[in-house]
């Protein structure tokens, strides 16, 4: 999923192969095409694909597809009444822990795939049901209401301003000395959270995910690469690749499995062309940044 976000981004450098895109669309083209086959009430991959592939359309042709289309239909159609879904809970965080970061995912793909004018009926009675979800159930770290935030951007009904100040002054005060943010320090105060390895979170340790991430909502709500927090963490991440391309990213879970590097990567190359240091940012839209 996050290659497929951020990979076009490096399109100018080196052209994807596309067999990661086409991997998604054969999800919906060929292996959940049969009834028998399709994916049940509540089955978080939906999300994933429709994620994926919608981030894709507007990294590269500006409009959704066809199958993002029909990816979009199929998430509507897993999801539950109460308007979540049944996200993977593996403990590693802060993607596969909890139905809420789901709820979130499934909001921000839905606000950037749908205008005012493209939401039919049962678009709007999934986004309706989300809405309704994310009021009902509180998020439980900085890194859920980072999230939140990021999908109030668009979806009106999540937060109201005041609250969106709230979590924007919460992401501004979290950046560490050096620039950059901390994934681990995004979870810290979520009490159901425990380490895999069962070892203390190091808060002061900045990282890519985290880095990225707060570059990309920060760039949503107006704030521009001459602003300070931006450089700052701008000359972070120019700082702290590594030489084989990557950033590595420590896993907020457990020592041992690293694979959290790769969606660290991905959302380093999403912040870096968030500012204008890699082409094609899709996500313009003119609004007052907050102070």
């Amino acid at each position: 999923m996050a290659f497929l976000i951020a990979r076009p981004a490096l399109e100018t450098i080196t052209e994807s192969s596309g067999e990661v895109r086409e991997f998604f669309e054969q999800y919906i083209q060929q292996r959940w095409a049969s009834d028998s086959k399709k994916p049940k009430q509540g089955d978080y991959r939906t999300i994933i694909v429709a994620t994926g592939l919608v981030f894709n359309d507007l990294q590269t042709n500006g409009k959704l597809s066809t199958v993002s289309h029909q990816s979009l239909r199929l998430m509507w159609e897993t999801q539950r009444d109460d308007g979540g879904w049944d996200w993977a809970k593996c403990g590693w965080a802060p993607m596969e822990i909890d139905d809420h970061y789901g709820v979130t995912l499934a909001a921000l793909t839905s606000s950037l795939a749908y205008t005012s004018n493209t939401k039919d009926e049962d678009t709007q009675s999934g986004i309706d049901k989300i809405i309704t979800y994310l009021k009902a159930t509180p998020a439980p770290s900085p890194h859920h209401r980072i999230m939140l935030l990021w999908a109030s951007r668009r979806l009106e009904g999540i937060l109201t301003k005041d609250q969106q100040e709230t979590i924007m002054q919460e992401l501004s005060s979290s950046q560490l000395p050096d620039g950059g943010w901390s994934t681990a320090k995004l979870l810290a105060d979520w009490s159901d959270f425990k380490r895999k390895d069962n070892t203390p979170p190091i808060l002061n340790q900045s990282d890519a995910y985290a880095t990225g991430l707060s570059l990309v909502v920060l760039r949503e709500f107006g704030h521009s690469s001459d602003s300070p927090i931006v450089a700052k963490a701008l000359k972070w991440l120019n700082h702290h690749q590594d030489s084989d391309g990557k950033w590595y990213t420590p896993s907020p879970s457990k020592d041992s499995k690293q694979y959290f590097t790769n969606i660290g990567t991905a959302f380093a190359v999403m912040g870096l062309q968030a500012h204008g240091e890699l082409p094609g940012w899709p996500l313009v839209r003119a609004e007052p940044k907050f102070d």
